[in-house]
């Protein structure tokens, strides 16, 4: 039976090494670490992460920022709201919270935060530094993963790693920082065939493709470490990722349960990515070189 991966756990105690180095940095800074979370439109799932990101913040002694914009908000007017964030000196992180209301883009929204204030690590800068290995901000589910997979002692180096899934906020990213910890990377998605014989080859199989239940017993080799990023509704109520947890787990080694996996490891290292900022902006000691690369 495979260990669960468990991110509420790990979440709970990396939220309590911020609060310590916020508590700590406070004499120096002289105010405390800001996010602002930034929602436009009434998506209800968005409602849902905006109002845990919030409560996050507010255990661990960051300030909230944010705003709420109406859906039917004038791209200008959203973009102007960011560049009165990234002026503001209150706040270390910004975070545009996708998805937005149809007609608004979100490249050139995105593109406009100040990449030292980017708390999910998606501006183009942040992206092209993990290319290269540099430091910034990293993408904050693919970064909980690592988090994760470092916490259960899951060695990387020489191993053979798979993706399923390649957009920009988890499948990319993913595939890089797995690169960056030696291992042997696949990214594998909807055009792949014989996607089985693929993942069967994988020591560590990430799913993010975002379709409930697609993998299951077949496509995981035994032994394997199973990270399920998914997280979709069922028809009949509760939660269920992109595995079939009931087949995976018997054979897996290690597997992230849904819920209680990887999404509490994306908020926290939201967080994370925000105390990095306020440490970098104030002159702060950051001890948390383990979760930023």
């Amino acid at each position: 039976m495979a260990t669960l991966l468990d991110g509420r756990a790990l979440a709970a105690e990396i939220e309590q090494r911020l609060q310590a180095v916020i508590s700590d940095g406070l004499p120096q800074a002289g105010r405390p670490p800001g996010l602002a979370v930034l929602r436009v439109g009434d998506d209800p799932a968005s409602g849902v992460y905006v109002a845990n990101k919030e409560k996050a913040c507010t255990r661990v002694g960051i300030t909230n920022h944010g705003a709420h914009l109406p859906a039917d908000t004038p791209a200008a007017e959203v973009l102007a709201t960011i560049q009165r964030l990234n002026a503001d000196p209150a706040v270390d992180g910004i975070l545009l919270q996708l998805p937005l209301p149809a007609g608004l883009d979100e490249a050139p929204l995105l593109a406009a935060i100040d990449p030292q204030k980017d708390a999910d690590g998606l501006h183009t800068l942040n992206l092209g530094r993990l290319l290269k290995g540099e430091p910034g901000p990293r993408s904050c589910t693919p970064a909980g993963v690592m988090a994760l997979l470092a916490k259960a002692g899951v060695a990387l180096a020489g191993q053979r790693a798979v993706v399923i899934g390649r957009s920009i906020l988890v499948g990319q990213p993913m595939a890089l920082m797995l690169q960056a910890a030696n291992a042997t990377v696949s990214v594998a998605h909807s055009r792949t065939t014989n996607l089985a014989a693929l993942t069967q080859q994988a020591d560590v199989l990430v799913v993010a493709a975002g379709r409930p239940r697609m993998i299951g017993a077949e496509h995981v080799k035994p032994g394997a470490v199973v990270v399920d990023v998914g997280i979709h509704r069922k028809p009949e109520g509760g939660l269920c990722g992109d595995v079939r947890v009931e087949e995976v787990e018997p054979i897996a080694s290690a597997i992230t349960p849904v819920p209680g996996g990887v999404g509490p490891m994306t908020v926290t290292m939201l967080l994370v990515n925000t105390v990095a900022s306020w440490c970098a902006r104030c002159g702060v000691e950051m001890p948390l070189g383990d979760l930023v690369h």
